[in-house]
């Protein structure tokens, strides 16, 4: 299983906010304001998922890959906010007081507006390697990064990353994204979506989806796999009613043969079909399906239990988000929030424990993945309130330290202390 498991470990290592390089842009003029993005990456299988109000939180809808971590999102009220990835060595930086979780997710859910969320903003350091732009339907926008935040300065603002080779940018994105809006005193869809057209990338790198949002109607305009002809509509309004629920952006649009060739030769592929089955068929009878199967072609079964591994694991990332009004894993993340672990039942934790414990009675010369996978069993009792076992599995996946992975040593030993006060 090991050389499947590539994306696992880029996980483990606790990087967030991935996107590798973004086109995002706010622009207010002619009585109009929007948002718009192209959202570049390696990796397919886009999720949407749509989260309700609560006493404490406005509603919202949120863009991400299949682990569940919010790569956009905009909140009933029409504020707005996007990543792009970025390079800040966040050692040279004086972050002393950092956000005990995902600050913007805090923004979403409590601010209407740029004003409100600067007051949280200002309190904490952001400690994400990344730069965000937020907006807001009043036309105000900035761009939060680790080393402050920057204010829009007239009718429009970039967000953008462009790897630097010998000191100078490696793309025009940013370029062609200020010449065409610095050019035109245009501000509506079409011109917005040419801007997205001139801006996306093909090739390694690609434009997984793009968005243009009117901020002020709350109506979101997606386009997949930069096909800029086929649009899927939003209204914001109308889809929250309709309460939670996660969607694979890709189920909202005609098959294409580029998108198909892309997301056929992506590694996440049959785990994605995996869950394609569990919709038609449940999901207990497709588990017992694939391990059944992965018990026929053993001992040459490591793509299969790889897959069931990413599997298990996209069954947490789902069941957390569904009981955490649409907040992404932050035990994964190793955020400090994420170790007071509220209890809740979900038949997918249970689903996943049983993926996890059948791929860890096999053997393996890994050791590290399977005091990894011991863990996270541990993590699942823990969520579903058996103490006594999760104690069990945790003690288990850091007993030998030099045969664990310093993200499960370090979440092994924070949790297991918790649990001997």
């Amino acid at each position: 299983m090991q050389k499947y498991f590539l994306l696992i470990l880029i996980s483990l290592s606790g990087c967030v906010h991935t996107l590798k390089a973004c086109t995002i842009l706010s622009c207010s003029r002619g009585g109009e304001v929007f948002a718009a993005a192209n959202e570049d990456d390696t990796t397919p299988f886009t999720r949407i998922w749509y989260n309700p109000a609560t006493k404490d939180r406005y509603a919202s809808i949120c863009f991400g890959a299949p682990d569940m971590q919010i790569a956009a999102a905009m909140n009933e009220h029409g504020l707005f906010f996007d990543y792009a990835a970025a390079n800040y060595d966040l050692s040279k930086l004086n972050l002393t007081n950092p956000y005990k979780s995902d600050i913007m997710w805090e923004v979403l859910g409590k601010c209407k507006n740029v004003k409100e969320a600067m007051v949280i903003l200002k309190k904490y350091d952001y400690i994400s390697q990344s730069q965000v732009l937020l907006a807001d339907k009043e036309g105000n926008s900035i761009l939060i990064n680790p080393k402050g935040i920057i204010e829009k300065k007239g009718d429009f603002q970039i967000n953008s990353n462009c790897n630097m080779i010998n000191g100078k940018l490696a793309c025009r994105r940013p370029e062609i994204a200020n010449e065409m809006l610095s050019g035109s005193k245009e501000n509506n869809i079409n011109f917005l979506k040419s801007i997205l057209d001139k801006t996306h990338q093909e090739g390694e790198l690609n434009t997984l989806y793009s968005t243009i949002c009117d901020l002020k109607n709350g109506i979101i305009y997606v386009y997949l796999f930069h096909d800029y002809n086929m649009v899927y509509k939003i209204d914001l309004k109308a889809e929250l009613k309709k309460g939670y629920r996660i969607e694979n952006l890709a189920d909202h649009f005609s098959p294409t043969f580029a998108y198909e060739s892309f997301s056929k030769n992506h590694s996440l592929y049959l785990k994605e079909s995996i869950f394609q089955e569990m919709k038609e068929k449940g999901i207990d009878i497709t588990i017992d399906h694939y391990i059944m199967e992965s018990e026929k072609l053993s001992p040459k079964n490591e793509k299969i239990n790889s897959a069931l591994l990413e599997v298990a694991l996209q069954l947490i990332k789902y069941s957390w988000n569904e009981h955490h009004y649409g907040s992404s894993w932050d035990y994964w993340f190793s955020k400090p929030d994420g170790y007071d672990i509220q209890k809740y039942k979900d038949p997918k934790l249970t689903s996943a424990e049983k993926l996890l414990k059948y791929l860890s009675s096999k053997e393996t010369t890994d050791l590290k993945l399977r005091n990894f996978m011991y863990e996270i069993v541990g993590f699942t009792n823990l969520a579903q309130g058996k103490t006594a076992t999760a104690k069990e599995f945790y003690s288990k996946s850091i007993c030998n330290p030099d045969e664990t992975y310093k993200v499960t040593l370090l979440r092994g030993n924070e949790i297991m202390n918790r649990l001997n006060k």
